[in-house]
């Protein structure tokens, strides 16, 4: 998943976690480090199995952070936009469970890791038809599908109102990007039917498809995701626009499936190198959360594989700035 970075035997500084990030000049010194000691790694590819993905330029790389008390932190290639993809997954999630309970969002979804990759079928199948979680397509696409609206158009303007809160402006979505992935999401149609016959898609299974389409063709750029993550640190609540956008009981939720499946049938190795909850997606994005203290987020297009990141695009340097 990615390269050694056995940062804690290379006589680096072990800190302890204070419930505060470390001083902003330290914040500043860690990602202008992490940008240069990871700026040259070149091992991956673009993902191409989306063809407007394979676009992007693989040298593109940025780094952000966003603490609590709304300070926002960035190096490099911060202000690009790309598709936010599968990092929209657990802030869909945390909408639907703020409106349908943490209770009843586990029985209809589902909390636990499947073990499998993140588009299994077979995961269904050997789970008596449950998406299992959130975070993993046949999860995602049934939590779209328990998003309020009665119509598709209704739903989707709900999404994205929502990660635009959470991200803290206005958000829209990348149109050559949805039409990219509506023409090549034959497999999540096949999984939304799927759940469908076992009862546990609860809306059209074409239309929740489409809709979460284009939820992950919204446009972000790392700073947004950064901002994002802090949302879910702070409980709730936006810490540049003091909005609250769910309540801190579902952060509480959230975080939770991020720790334990965030990064699919790898979150364990994830957990015990990183140690904080994250969330990647297939365009380059990743988000780190440390409870409390805020988002760390990178982007880099690179990866060694779908829905896995690499060694350019590790946090295990940035878990550094969220435990001083």
């Amino acid at each position: 998943m990615h390269a050694d970075l056995s940062d804690d035997e290379q006589g680096h500084e072990q800190v302890v976690s204070t419930g505060e990030l470390p001083p902003p000049g330290r914040v500043r010194e860690l990602l202008i480090e992490a940008h240069s000691r990871y700026g040259s790694v070149s091992d991956g590819n673009v993902a191409d199995y989306i063809p407007a993905l394979a676009a992007a330029s693989p040298d593109l790389f940025g780094l952000a952070v966003a603490g609590v008390r709304g300070r926002t932190y960035v190096v490099g290639d911060h202000a690009v936009e790309f598709s936010i993809q599968s990092v929209s997954k657990p802030f869909v999630f945390a909408l639907v469970c703020d409106v349908l309970g943490a209770d009843e969002a586990r029985k209809r979804i589902g909390v636990n890791n499947t073990g499998l990759p993140f588009n299994s079928v077979m995961a269904i199948e050997l789970n008596d038809g449950s998406a299992m979680n959130p975070l993993v397509n046949a999860g995602a696409i049934a939590t779209t599908s328990l998003v309020p609206g009665d119509t598709a158009d209704e739903k989707w303007q709900f999404v994205l109102n929502g990660l635009s809160k959470f991200a803290g402006r206005p958000l829209s979505m990348a149109a050559d990007v949805y039409a990219s992935e509506a023409a090549n999401n034959k497999r999540n149609q096949g999984i939304a039917r799927l759940l469908e016959s076992y009862g546990r898609l609860y809306f059209d299974p074409l239309e929740a498809t489409d809709v979460y389409t284009k939820q992950c063709s919204i446009d972000v750029t790392v700073t947004d995701l950064a901002v994002m993550g802090a949302t879910l640190a702070d409980g709730g609540v936006n810490p540049v626009t003091g909005e609250r956008v769910v309540r801190a009981d579902t952060c509480k939720r959230v975080l939770a499936v991020l720790a334990t499946a965030g990064l699919y049938e790898r979150s364990g190795e994830w957990m015990y190198d990183i140690g904080l909850p994250g969330k990647s997606g297939v365009s380059g994005g990743i988000i780190t959360i440390a409870p409390g203290k805020g988002g760390v987020a990178t982007y880099s297009p690179r990866s060694t594989r779908p829905e896995t990141v690499c060694a350019a695009n590790s946090p295990r340097s940035f878990s550094r700035i969220c435990s001083g």
